[in-house]
């Protein structure tokens, strides 16, 4: 194709992108702390029986549910000088940075009452981190209509994402060498990782100001605003054919890839019988793995294709799985071995869907006249939230009827009676490689191929031509 659409050079500099993939990093911190440690902090450190501590995180993301297309709606008609989605990323970081400390505080009440502390502050934060987020990853379908550069701007974004897993992870792990007092390790990290989080959020806003001030502009000239309700918006998200696939491409990758994760410190420490910083090494080699593997990737899709990545790195994720099955105590250097091909199937997750995502928008502005980011990464949004409160439920639920025993901070860690270890086996493979199946089998009936966007882009670029000479 030789379109405009198609041969016009990016509008973006290296530093547009580079400070577009700095604002996931606080994201990325807050959520890759609450994914591998929250859960066994609230087991382990402030006393909560798993089924409770899985309902905390259950029911503060049932709450996502609500606010996250909430959020995405208003966002696309926020009318503000700093942009529909900077604006919110602006008011919403300090409450996300602050609700992130408070749920590493222990409170003073019986069972019941720290319960309730929890549920409370999750809802918050949540509220929080989707005033920020559901925004800041909307700007990927904004920033640039190219079907391989959305893939290069998300490779800058997951660098970030998966570097600053990374980072928290080290964090984690220097904390536990240093400070023997559980309550007060979690609490100095975060305290460290709410500071880390908020101040890229600003550095990202300031960085990408001048092509949001751009497209804010092109689009008053080339956009018709029309006042749909967001019923209707829904209902038109989900006629979107290749929107509802990417939904559970994304699903499934993000389940297999949240349960993982969550059981992971289960594992190491009761199944394998290591100490925590074990634990921190052993994510540490995922996420560094799937930090290396994001340019692969990136650079391999544009050979071979979205979908041919996705399969690639569902065969890494299901050789793991099977080898975490069948892994023994004492096998300390395959466990790690695990870790690192686990890192290839990770990247894969993280990477392919939300590249996908911005093609199904734009056949959705080809339909409608409309460009709705915010309501299609709101949906993304919420089912991130959901798999991981699913997983973390589900997780917490399995652990209980198990038998497993819960910590008490200060004293010697209870032995785990065999149904625990089974069940925290299980947790780790089963549910995973049921995902990892489901989302390559949705990727092979994926439509919109690279030829597909590019004839999408060609339609779009004649409508904007068509709108400029009626408005001129």
């Amino acid at each position: 194709m030789t379109s405009e659409a198609s041969r016009s050079p990016s509008p973006l500099t290296w530093l547009n992108k580079f400070s577009y993939g700095l604002g996931d990093l606080g994201p990325a911190i807050t959520a890759n702390l609450l994914v591998f440690i929250f859960l066994p902090f609230l087991t382990d450190v402030a006393g909560l029986s798993p089924g409770l501590a899985g309902q905390v995180l259950m029911i503060g993301k049932i709450w996502d549910a609500i606010n996250d297309p909430v959020i995405g709606f208003l966002s696309d008609r926020t009318q503000s000088r700093w942009g529909r989605r900077h604006a919110w990323m602006i008011w919403g970081a300090i409450p996300f940075g602050l609700f992130f400390f408070l749920c590493w505080v222990v409170p003073p009440f019986g069972e019941w009452g720290t319960f309730w502390y929890y549920v409370v502050i999750s809802i918050f934060f949540n509220l929080g981190y989707t005033m920020v987020n559901l925004p800041y990853v909307a700007l990927t379908a904004e920033l640039t209509p190219d079907y391989n550069e959305r893939t290069t701007l998300n490779g800058f974004r997951f660098t970030f994402s998966i570097g600053g897993s990374i980072f928290s992870l080290i964090l984690g792990l220097v904390l536990s060498l240093l400070i023997p007092d559980p309550k007060l390790q979690h609490l100095v990290l975060a305290g460290l990782a709410t500071v880390l989080s908020i101040i890229p959020l600003y550095l990202s806003i300031w960085g990408t100001r001048q092509p949001v001030k751009r497209i804010e502009r092109e689009r008053q000239l080339t956009h018709t605003e029309e006042s749909i309700p967001l019923v209707d918006q829904i209902k038109i998200a989900f006629t979107n054919g290749p929107f509802l696939f990417v939904m559970g491409i994304y699903l499934s990758s993000w389940l297999a890839i949240q349960v993982t994760a969550t059981v992971l410190k289960y594992y190491v420490v009761s199944w394998m019988g290591l100490p925590d910083s074990l634990f921190f090494m052993a994510a540490l080699a995922v996420q560094g793995t799937a930090l290396v593997m994001l340019s692969v990737w990136s650079k391999v899709s544009y050979r071979l294709g979205k979908k041919a990545v996705y399969y690639l790195g569902a065969g890494f994720w299901l050789i793991t799985e099977l080898g975490l099955f069948l892994l023994q105590p004492g096998q300390v250097g395959l466990m790690f071995l695990l870790c690192i091909i686990a890192g290839f199937g990770v990247s894969v997750g993280y990477l392919i869907p939300w590249s996908m995502l911005p093609d199904a928008i734009d056949l959705d502005e080809l339909k409608t006249g409309q460009r709705r980011e915010g309501i299609f990464y709101s949906f993304m949004l919420v089912l991130q939230k959901m798999g991981l409160a699913l997983g973390l439920a589900l997780v917490g639920q399995i652990l209980g009827w198990s038998g497993y025993q819960s910590a008490i901070a200060g004293s010697t860690a209870p032995i785990q009676p065999d149904s625990a270890l089974l069940a925290i086996r299980l947790c780790i493979t089963l549910l995973p490689i049921c995902c990892v199946v489901l989302g390559a089998v949705l990727a092979y009936f994926y439509p919109i191929t690279q030829t597909v966007h590019q004839e999408i882009l060609l339609k779009l670029e004649q409508n904007r031509m068509n709108n400029r000479k009626n408005r001129g």
